[in-house]
This record gives structure tokens, sequence and C-alpha cells, in this order.
């Protein structure tokens, strides 16, 4: 069975160039901890990445999987699962809220393994994605921010 986490951060930018950063995949092994290596396999109309395929290692979790992107407006993009060795499902999201000087960022994720694994390790590995993501995407876009 899924389970859903999700957690906020406010990080020191705009909203669009927190999204610039989230939208860069090739930059992911940079700052996000679990991805080691991501491929862009497919562009929309507007050139943003709609088939990704990242090589991830999540401690509990290591696989090579292919997401489908989908962009809402300029604060949303979620992502869903095409496939994967090691996931039967995930479904994840950043949504993106101007507030004062900054933007908040809500990232949501639902992951569901192929293999028999407990609802508590799961959530801990979920939760660990998040949190560093979260941070390493706040570290990135305000390291961003002083350079300009």
């Amino acid at each position: 069975m899924a389970e859903h986490t999700s957690s906020s951060i406010t990080i020191g930018a705009a909203p669009a160039d927190v999204m610039d950063v989230i939208a860069d995949f090739a930059r992911y092994p940079d700052w996000t901890g679990e991805v080691k290596e991501a491929e862009v396999l497919a562009t929309d109309d507007a050139g943003r990445a709609e088939q990704v395929r990242l090589v991830m290692d999540a401690g509990a979790i290591k696989d090579d999987q292919t997401l489908r992107y989908t962009w809402t407006g300029a604060d949303e993009v979620s992502w869903t699962l095409v496939k994967s060795q090691m996931l039967r499902s995930l479904d994840g999201s950043y949504a993106l809220r101007s507030v004062g000087d900054g933007t908040e960022v809500t990232y949501s994720l639902t992951v569901d393994v192929k293999i028999p694994m407990l609802g508590m390790i799961k959530r801990k590995a979920e939760k660990v994605i998040i949190d560093r993501a979260l941070a390493g995407l706040k570290k990135r876009v305000e390291a961003g921010q002083a350079d300009r």
C-alpha cells in the first residue's frame, strides 16, 4: 500500500528562480543527494522535461526509473512513474507559493515498492528523500541568488 508524505520549506528567492532549479534535471546530482544520474528523454512543446530517467540511491530504495512530468502553470510540477525496477508506483509534486521575500515550496511524495517493506521503513525513506531534497533545493537556489 502506498504511503503519502509531504513537507514544506521557505526559500529566499522568487518562485521563478526556484522553478528554474527544479526544472534543471541535469544538475539534480549536484543537489538532491539521492539522484546519481538524470537524463531528459522527452520534452514538451515549451521545452520542459516531459520524461526523465533517474538513477536513484535513497538508502533503502535504489532504482533506475523513468518519470513523466506535468507542468501546471509556473508554480507547480508533478510526476508519476512510467517504469522502475523497484517501485510499483511513485507520484510526487513540487508546489510553489510566493511568501514575502521568498517562496514556500511544498514537496509531496507517494511511493509503493514492489518488494515487501514495512510501512514505517517506507515512510522513513520518503521523509529522508523529501527532507534532503528540500534542504538541497534551498541551498542550491539561495547559492545562485548570492552569485547574482
